[in-house]
């Protein structure tokens, strides 16, 4: 069974839970040998993305429906989300250790956020959905912004994939992740103690891109 203390004791040693499928009855530990990590201040922003983000017609949100956000990420053809991460994940937001950025349209339908598990001043990113063009991106800018208003130290992706790296993110060793992944550990940081960043925020020191 997974249980609170079995998930955070892994993530604080750097192994993460996946499941073949949705439909898979057992979950398999994961350490990988090369760690994608975000640099909080290494956000790659388009220019189109830039002026999607400036233009508005969209909410951001913290926290405000983390199953929702959950259930969007595991909405695809292929997931490693089944229902005993689904329901351990929901527990760990319960205990304030899993968190979502939602982002909603003017309607306030939700269009995409992303979910991730916190320890110390480590955020450990597990998946991110989008609906309409951008709205991922969107909660990714918005987020790598505020974690770093809050005194985050580390952003874990798990993995590096094309997407992730044409956005910033990078490949670092196991060792060096552990390294990074022990000084957040031994620091505090806390995602609601500052306000979400505004967009002029988002977008004034990120790296442009064309």
């Amino acid at each position: 069974m997974l249980t609170p203390r079995i998930l955070l004791s892994a993530y604080a040693q750097g192994v993460f839970p996946m499941a073949e499928s949705r439909d898979a009855a057992e979950v398999h530990w994961v350490d990988p040998r090369r760690r994608g990590i975000f640099p909080l201040g290494g956000f790659h922003i388009s220019r189109s993305l830039r002026r999607r983000i400036l233009r508005g017609g969209y909410t951001i949100t913290l926290d405000q429906d983390f199953a929702g956000v959950l259930d969007g990420c595991a909405d695809r053809e292929e997931t490693w989300i089944n229902p005993d991460l689904r329901a351990a994940y929901i527990e760990l937001h319960r205990l304030g250790h899993a968190h979502s950025i939602e982002v909603r349209d003017a309607s306030g339908a939700l269009i995409g956020g992303l979910y991730a598990v916190t320890l110390g001043a480590a955020f450990f990113g597990e998946s991110m959905f989008s609906r309409r063009t951008d709205a991922s991106k969107i909660a990714l800018a918005f987020t790598l912004r505020h974690l770093r208003n809050c005194g985050f130290r580390l952003f874990d992706t798990q993995f590096l994939t094309p997407h992730l790296a044409s956005l910033g993110a990078v490949e670092i060793s196991r060792a060096d992740y552990h390294r990074r992944l022990a000084q957040a550990l031994d620091t505090c940081a806390d995602i609601a103690a500052r306000a979400l960043p505004t967009p002029q925020e988002v977008v004034q020191d990120s790296t442009q891109t064309s």
